[in-house]
């Protein structure tokens, strides 16, 4: 017997088995891959929520300091030390309305992404296929509020406080002298890992929903039960 033939000689039946097996096989290990980049996304988006290090001083910047969502610190240019404000719980204390949008957005974002996590639990107790699809819609609505938020955040850059930082030629969507910190391009950065996390979910849940069919096809195939007819 040639090497290689034995696989070629196995009845439609038995490589069907085989394919399916493997085909549940790679779902299974795609999957779990998911569910482990959806917890780093999770981590990631906290950290950006809670971080104040999305714009920060410069060389040539009048007062050290860095700004978050909500969260920030300047000096008083008499020594090093920063007068810190803003709270989340406090909105009257966020400078800017633009930043208070952008805070609600990324902190509704974060929320999602942790309900979408919590979610995994759903496994155990409905369809796969459903489970997949839920987060994943999840997973596209926490990239949307990433979006807002990044896209509305530049907008409050003209606050009197970032003025102050920054200098006065800082305006709308015009950092002036200060720069963009780590904060900021990592919450860009989660908006792509949304749309892919996003994407692969919607996949595996219509893979799972097309090896279902599979299943039910071949069940009744097994039992000779024919199509009903009038």
């Amino acid at each position: 017997m040639v090497p290689g033939t034995a696989a070629a000689m196995l009845p439609a039946s038995e490589a069907a088995k085989i394919y399916q097996t493997n085909y549940v096989r790679n779902s299974r290990a795609i999957g779990v891959l998911w569910a482990i980049f959806t917890i780093l996304f999770a981590i990631v988006n906290v950290v950006c929520f809670i971080q104040p290090y999305w714009i920060g001083d410069g060389v040539d910047t009048p007062q050290a300091g860095y700004f978050g969502l909500f969260h920030y610190c300047i000096g008083n240019g008499l020594s090093r030390d920063l007068k810190c404000q803003g709270s989340f719980t406090n909105f009257s204390s966020i400078p800017s309305g633009a930043f208070k949008a952008a805070s609600f957005f990324i902190g509704t974002s974060m929320v999602l992404v942790l309900t979408c996590i919590g979610c995994f639990a759903l496994f155990f107790f409905c369809s796969t296929a459903t489970v997949y699809k839920i987060c994943g819609w999840m997973q596209l609505a926490a990239g949307t509020c990433l979006v807002l938020g990044c896209l509305i955040y530049p907008d409050g850059w003209d606050a009197d406080e970032v003025k102050r930082m920054c200098g006065e030629q800082t305006d709308k969507y015009t950092i002036g002298a200060c720069s963009v910190r780590w904060a900021y391009i990592l919450a860009i950065m989660g908006i792509m890992d949304a749309l892919i996390l996003s994407f692969l979910a919607f996949v595996l849940g219509n893979r799972q929903d097309g090896l279902m069919g599979e299943e039910l096809l071949g069940d009744s195939k097994r039992l000779n039960i024919k199509p009903f007819s009038i």
